[in-house]
């Protein structure tokens, strides 16, 4: 470890605090968890925080949120993990909260209808930035391109975005079997002190979470369902927040019907202005199905079960990371997920109503994300722009 004396609870939750006030751009926040974990505090060596980068790409969940979780298990075990997962997502839920409260009450507002409409232009051009993105991080020859197109044509037509990610990972079984593994000591974090306590804390964690599940099957079959429902989509949100976007819409809106697709889409939006990972819109999505407690619901269920994957992963990462049919599983799915990237882009490019002003938008926005501007301040630009203009 960077420090070998426990970090306070305490200092770890405002610091994770502080990070998660200001968390927009997603993998853009690295640089900045790096400077308060590495340089300011050395809580962590720079090893220790590069490995748990990989770590953290390699699993469910958003990687930023998983990272501060990597941290805090580094720098005080189990405890330590949820301080710094719950400070960083705090901010998130409190605003999206907020907002979706807002929204709820004065979506009906000739001038919010207007700023929704060009936001839901804004997100096709999101989307479609993010599967650009993730293609340029994941993708390295024909092989990957053809499982992403396979993927997002099977979404296109009608299919299950889990069934997707599961047969190209198997598929990738097939088609990467050259792939080597990188050359390291797969022993490395296997031995590390926080180890047993993550094991111990998996068990403790997944009880809880299965009590939670067991009282709400019991007292409320609704929120039950909208809690394995997010739980289902954190499980298989592979590469990061955005990933958790084909997933969530294709159960939220075309498997149930529990919302549409333009609401889903401010849903989005929204995600967008608030700091922390775009899941966060689940949030959005259970508050407007079952008031507060679906918002306490959807946001506990849809982060939980890839905090249980980090610590259960941790001990053996160094192993996986080195096993051959490990990458090859991993790199299957995440080409999957630059495919149903695709295929959600273009599901809502369907939805929107397109004219003269509504593609310049689009295109204005893209050209602005792909030349690397802060999300945040493109999407309250072209809020302003759509009030304006539609």
């Amino acid at each position: 470890m960077g420090s070998s004396v426990p970090v306070p609870l305490a200092t770890l939750f405002l610091s994770f605090l502080r990070l998660g006030l200001t968390a927009f751009g997603g993998p853009a926040m690295v640089p900045h968890v790096r400077k308060v974990a590495v340089e300011k505090n050395a809580w962590l060596t720079p090893k220790e925080f590069q490995d748990g980068v990989a770590l953290c790409q390699a699993i469910p969940g958003a990687t930023v949120m998983q990272l501060g979780a990597y941290i805090g298990l580094k720098a005080n075990g189990p405890w330590g993990s949820l301080a710094s997962f719950a400070a960083f997502i705090l901010p998130a839920f409190l605003l999206m909260f907020v907002l979706t409260l807002v929204y709820s009450e004065t979506r009906n507002a000739r001038a919010l209808l207007a700023v929704f409409a060009g936001l839901q232009v804004i997100v096709v051009s999101l989307v479609t930035n993010a599967a650009y993105d993730f293609g340029g991080k994941t993708m390295k020859d024909w092989r990957d391109g053809l499982l992403a197109l396979g993927a997002g044509l099977f979404i296109l037509a009608g299919g299950n975005p889990i069934l997707a990610i599961c047969a190209a990972a198997l598929l990738g079984l097939v088609a990467y079997r050259g792939l080597q593994p990188p050359a390291g000591n797969p022993s490395a974090m296997a031995g590390d002190e926080r180890a047993g306590l993550s094991r111990r804390g998996v068990l403790v964690l997944a009880s809880l979470l299965g009590l939670g599940f067991a009282a709400l099957y019991l007292a409320d079959r609704r929120l039950f369902d909208l809690a394995a429902l997010m739980a289902k989509v954190d499980l298989f949100a592979m590469g990061g927040g955005f990933a958790s976007v084909p997933l969530m819409y294709h159960e939220v809106v075309e498997l149930r019907g529990w919302l549409d697709g333009h609401t889903f889409m401010d849903g989005i939006a929204l995600g967008q202005v608030t700091p922390g990972p775009i899941v966060v819109t689940a949030t959005f999505a259970g508050y407007l199905l079952h008031g507060f407690p679906g918002a306490v619901v959807g946001t506990v269920a849809v982060f939980s079960p890839s905090l249980i994957i980090l610590w259960a992963v941790f001990p053996h990462f160094e192993r996986l990371r080195h096993n051959a049919v490990f990458q090859r599983v991993l790199r299957g799915s995440l080409a999957s997920f630059v495919g149903l990237l695709g295929a959600v882009a273009i599901r809502f490019a369907w939805a929107v109503s397109w004219d003269v002003p509504a593609g310049l938008l689009a295109l204005a926005t893209l050209a602005a994300l792909i030349l690397k501007a802060d999300v945040l301040w493109v999407v309250i630009a072209g809020a302003a722009l759509s009030w304006a203009i539609f």
